[in-house]
């Protein structure tokens, strides 16, 4: 099986746009190397932008390239994009739903040896509940790659999760990323595993003890509402998947959803309300609860409330 690491894949679909668009520009916090931004640098020199450790002016920056008719895509660690910008990306990108794409690397415990500092477990949560914001997670490097090309065509304020470490390929060339929409990449009908990112391949690995059905929802804002209803309905009980915080992620948006339109059981796998640590991912993923055997206990104890 082959790995990629979303960020790799985000550097590559870069260069790609831009040769076919030459409204994109690239902006980075000083971390083009982590970010891989630096492939664009190396292609477009002038339409690349390094603001120093400067997240505020950075987003600044990206909005008067968007109101002069520019793509900007702008980079940083998770933690410092959504953190330290935080009050410019409400105001300033948000508000007047400015066509910024905040692309942010490092994102989750497998950030890994970085520690608590460096590994973003809240960002999803903070992205989702700015007015006008679309929030995408991608599941592998393909998606990642598609996604971004499909970031470049949607017009208006975006907010893309991408990671660290190499993650195991789960989509081949006939797959069709659409923004807004999730997709059934295994079927099954005891329990509907939905997850995000690289807790899909997770959900995979555990459905193979199982017969569950596996949901990427690689779109956390908007949520594809009619597939999460459609799963409640079919399956009976949801259990979800993610590497974030189980509060205000994408747990707490599909239990949004069902609660309103067709109450379930909703399991949720993921970080529980305590930061991280510094550790290898394996490590992180194992200690937190992030792993297919959580995923399995999670589905049992579904099973056991329908």
């Amino acid at each position: 099986m082959t790995k990629m690491a979303t960020r790799d894949a985000y550097g590559k679909a870069l260069v790609k746009l831009g040769q076919i668009n030459d409204n994109v520009v690239v902006l980075d916090a000083d971390l083009s190397k982590s970010t891989k931004t630096n492939d664009f640098c190396k292609a477009f020199p002038s339409r690349f932008f390094n603001m120093g450790i400067a997240e505020q002016n950075l987003i600044g920056a990206a909005c008067g390239f968007a109101t002069a008719g520019k793509i900007p895509f702008a980079s940083s660690f998770a933690m410092f994009a959504t953190g330290r910008a935080f009050e410019v990306i409400r105001n300033s990108v948000a508000y007047p739903k400015l066509n910024v794409k905040i692309c942010a690397t490092h994102a989750g415990l497998t950030v890994g040896e970085d520690g608590a500092s460096h590994e973003s477990i809240e960002d999803m949560a903070i992205m989702r509940a700015i007015p006008n914001m679309t929030v995408l997670v991608p599941a592998d490097g393909v998606e990642a790659e598609q996604m971004i090309l499909e970031a470049a065509k949607f017009n208006g304020p975006m907010y893309v999760r991408l990671g660290r470490s190499a993650v195991p390929t789960i989509f081949d060339e006939n797959y069709k990323f659409q923004i807004g929409k999730g997709n059934v990449v295994r079927q099954g009908n005891d329990v509907s595993i939905i997850a995000c990112g690289i807790m899909v391949n997770e959900a995979i690995l555990a459905h193979e003890a199982l017969k569950s059905e596996v949901i990427n929802m690689s779109t956390i804002k908007p949520i594809d509402r009619e597939l999460i209803i459609n799963a409640a309905k079919e399956t009976g009980a949801i259990v979800t998947a993610e590497e974030h915080s189980i509060i205000g992620g994408l747990g707490s948006a599909i239990s949004e959803v069902v609660s309103e339109e067709c109450p379930v059981v909703v399991k949720k796998v993921g970080v529980k309300d305590t930061f991280g640590e510094s550790g290898t991912p394996a490590e992180l993923l194992k200690k937190y609860g992030l792993t297919a055997e959580d995923i399995v206990n999670s589905v049992k104890e579904a099973i056991a409330k329908k």
